[in-house]
């Protein structure tokens, strides 16, 4: 049987979600207490790769096991388990061929951007004290629907086979002290979103007009884009399915 788990997570600790060979995980956390807790080797596939020090509110990954187990007491277990910095929400039954990455229709990304000094919130959000222009900036996300192709903001050396992403939503809200840049595709490929608002940034800020953005995307060159923000502003938030892809 196949199960897909909800979990979030708060990234502060970890080298990403994806198992690392000299740096701890999320994946790797979540095995060690499943294995533990189901006494069995559990190995566990998730709807993406977050990076180190990124966050997740909403998260899923699936798992196989043959006997059955009640699934809010495995809720209960794990919750008792798992360190403080990484919750379950639920587990539920899916068909056998589901898959948490690929069967994904789209995943939405905050990035936090904090316009003053917070001493509370220096872990969660980027600090720009400069005034941002988010006109401007809302105005640069309209350009993002024009093309798919963004090689220009993914990590250099990665093994895509393709740069094509289809956007479906970017913006910027303003919460009081705090900028929340909202994005969702299909798919994302590395460092993306965090290339994308490192470009907003300069927008932000004047060092660019937002039809810049259209020399920047046709380039398709990493180097003409803006600078990667720190990892620590950026969330998952939210990863969506077909509906019958969950089991009565």
């Amino acid at each position: 049987m196949r199960y897909f788990l909800e979990l979030s997570y708060n990234g502060k600790t970890y080298h990403g979600w994806q198992n690392q060979p000299n740096a701890i995980s999320v994946q790797e956390v979540l095995e060690n207490a499943l294995s533990t807790i189901l006494k069995s080797d559990i190995a566990i596939v998730g709807a993406g790769r977050t990076d180190a020090g990124v966050h997740a509110s909403q998260m899923f990954a699936h798992f196989d096991f043959e006997s059955h187990f009640g699934l809010k007491d495995l809720v209960y277990k794990l919750n008792s388990y798992l360190p403080k910095d990484i919750a379950i929400h639920s587990i539920f039954k899916v068909n056998s061929d589901a898959h948490a990455r690929f069967d994904a229709i789209s995943r939405t990304y905050h990035y936090k951007i904090s316009t003053s000094k917070n001493v509370f919130n220096h872990d969660f959000a980027y600090q720009v004290q400069l005034p941002l222009n988010i006109v401007a900036m809302n105005e640069a996300c309209k350009i993002l629907f024009e093309y798919n192709d963004f090689q220009c903001f993914s990590k250099s050396n990665t093994d895509v086979k393709t740069y094509y992403c289809d956007v479906k939503e970017a913006f910027w809200i303003e919460n009081d002290n705090e900028l929340i840049f909202t994005i969702t595709a299909d798919r994302f490929l590395r460092n993306m979103v965090r290339a994308i608002v490192g470009t907003m940034v300069n927008i932000g800020l004047g060092k660019l007009k937002p039809n810049d953005l259209h020399e920047i995307i046709i380039s398709k060159n990493r180097g003409k884009a803006g600078f990667s923000v720190p990892a620590h502003g950026l969330y998952l938030v939210e990863v969506t399915y077909p509906e019958d892809i969950k089991l009565n």
